[in-house]
């Protein structure tokens, strides 16, 4: 298990060993073909900070050598936003006094029609983490209703146990995302004082429980903005080289949310710059060349039109992130504000003009 090697690790040391690297330790990442975690370290560094443009090229050269001139399009889709947990960075915490839905049967085809009728292919469904709302049986009747509708069917929820994957994998599922938020552990409880969410280690071992239940893929990431963000990144980067050295039939994903503004917002403890997630978004490609990169409609047009060609392999765009939003319930609150507000048809434009080829779909689960 990852805890395992999780707990061999202290936070503060992990931290001072970033910020200690010189301009000597960043050269040598750059130069090392096989790198390592150390050299992850450097390149994250504030050291690192004057080759931003050769580590930019070096990830643009990496990126097209293994993906090509393709960019993968998905759309997330809301199905509810009931919550048990208090989360003090997410619009439907349960200490939020907000209007809660889930979709029917009837509501979800609605917005399956809608997002089928922009050319997508692959689809993540999102739910608040409320077991006795959306669970398991929610989760297997929606997805065993789209099914036929997407080639690629993912989801972002709550933590699940493991024959609970190996249910939903049978019934149609291709992959799942579930971000720490934070590996700091003490800051994490602090974020999540109550619900099921606030139990650190189950959360920490649900890659676990998803590579041993054989699901293709799995996402991973931390919530940039509730701790710093180059030891949040350590420790994903630690997560997901554990991952592919022990389940190693698995594909694997990167994702990069920066906190947003939502109702009752929460302010960053440590700011992410621009620069600084374009520099951490590099450092993943010189440690990886295969692992999938990310990108949400939480980050800003400019930003996103600049960042596509240097490593990212996935963009999602017009994305709602309240359930209906697409046809149903419009003005039903959000979980957080999106930055691009492009249309579907605007960022498949930009993408194309920069040489890109926009791929709907790569792959099919056939059952």
């Amino acid at each position: 298990m990852f805890q395992e090697l999780f707990d061999t690790y202290n936070w503060d040391e992990t931290l001072k060993s970033i910020y200690a690297k010189t301009t000597r330790d960043v050269r040598n990442a750059l130069d090392n073909p096989n790198r390592n975690l150390e050299d992850f370290k450097a390149l994250i560094s504030p050291a690192a900070a004057p080759f931003l443009e050769e580590m930019a090229q070096l990830s643009r050269m990496l990126t097209k050598k293994r993906f090509g001139n393709t960019i993968q399009m998905y759309s997330p889709m809301y199905l509810s936003n009931e919550c048990q947990n208090i989360c003090t960075y997410c619009g439907f915490s349960l200490t939020n006094k907000i209007p809660r839905r889930t979709l029917s049967d009837k509501e979800i085809l609605q917005e399956v029609a809608y997002i089928k009728s922009k050319g997508y292919d692959h689809i993540l469904l999102v739910t608040g983490e409320a077991n006795t709302t959306v669970e398991v049986a929610y989760l297997e009747n929606a997805i065993q209703l789209i099914r036929s509708h997407f080639s690629n069917i993912t989801i972002e929820v709550q933590p699940l146990d493991q024959e609970d994957y190996e249910l939903l994998k049978s019934s149609g599922l291709y992959a799942v995302l579930v971000y720490q938020e934070t590996y700091h552990r003490d800051e994490y409880k602090k974020h999540h004082p109550k619900g099921k969410k606030s139990n650190f280690d189950y959360r920490l071992a649900t890659p676990d429980r998803l590579g041993k239940a054989g699901v293709h893929k799995i996402g991973l990431g931390a919530l940039f903005g509730l701790e710093d963000w180059r030891a949040d990144s350590f420790f994903t980067a630690l997560h997901l080289k554990y991952l592919q050295k022990t389940y190693w039939k698995t594909k694997y994903s990167i994702s990069f949310p920066r906190l947003r503004p939502h109702s009752g917002g929460l302010e960053p403890k440590v700011a992410m710059t621009d620069p600084h997630l374009v520099q951490l978004i590099c450092a993943y490609r010189l440690l990886d060349e295969d692992v999938e990169l990310s990108i949400s409609t939480r980050e800003s047009e400019i930003f996103r039109n600049h960042i596509v060609n240097l490593g990212i392999t996935s963009i999602s765009a017009e994305s709602k992130t309240n359930p209906g939003g697409y046809t149903v319930e419009k003005q039903s609150l959000e979980q957080f504000e999106i930055s691009d507000e492009r249309s579907t048809e605007a960022v498949t434009e930009m993408l194309k003009a920069q040489g890109l080829e926009v791929v709907w779909k790569d792959w099919e689960h056939y059952l």
